[in-house]
């Protein structure tokens, strides 16, 4: 009852009031976005969503489109700015996917969608984190999020899957909340660019 009808509803309602309400700060981040990168601020990714199927992600472009001599794109962390480390920490980049929620792409609260290269690589019990819709903030997002290591993490979403409930989705926004005004589980600057998940094929 919960996940097939209250929490889609919850989603829909909260997303729409937090797309208003952060309206003047979504057009302040686009529009320095801009200034910075000189190109359109926002970043559209292709993720796999409930039971694996593509939606496309919406977010904040953190990094240029900087290439070498040959034309070849540069390190990710040399492509990184110092706005994208900003809106990175405050996680304020996340904000565009109130649009994916609105739309039933994601919830508010789910295990964060990763990348489609990711989905041959899952084991069957790690393939089950996509047995829900992928969140904006999840399980392990508030239990270290880039500070522990990708088994835990997978831990953690299985964790969510086999006990979401009201109460815990509720637990996980206010961690979040106080994680970000608090600046908790940030990411170490050495690791502010994801490390590739290998996964089986090790």
């Amino acid at each position: 009852m919960y996940v097939s009808y209250i929490k889609p509803l919850i989603d829909f309602v909260a997303a729409l009031v937090l797309l208003i309400l952060f309206s003047p700060i979504l057009l302040l981040v686009y529009f320095l976005v801009f200034v910075v990168s000189g190109r359109n601020p926002i970043f559209l990714q292709v993720r796999p969503g409930y039971k694996g199927k593509p939606f496309t992600i919406v977010k904040f472009k953190t990094m240029t489109d900087e290439k070498d001599a040959i034309g070849v794109l540069l390190a990710e962390e040399k492509r990184l700015t110092a706005l994208g480390k900003f809106i990175r920490k405050t996680s304020i980049d996340e904000l565009p996917q109130l649009i994916n929620v609105l739309k039933g792409d994601i919830s508010l609260v789910g295990p964060r969608p990763l990348v489609m290269r990711y989905l041959p690589r899952y084991n069957s019990k790690q393939l089950r984190r996509h047995d829900v819709k992928p969140g904006i903030t999840g399980w392990a997002q508030v239990n270290g999020r880039d500070a522990i290591s990708w088994d835990k993490k997978f831990e953690l979403d299985i964790y969510y899957v086999d006990h979401i409930s009201f109460g815990l989705d509720l637990k996980i926004l206010f961690k979040t909340i106080f994680n970000v005004l608090m600046g908790k589980d940030e990411s170490p600057v050495s690791a502010e660019i994801m490390e590739e998940w290998f996964g089986n094929e090790k």
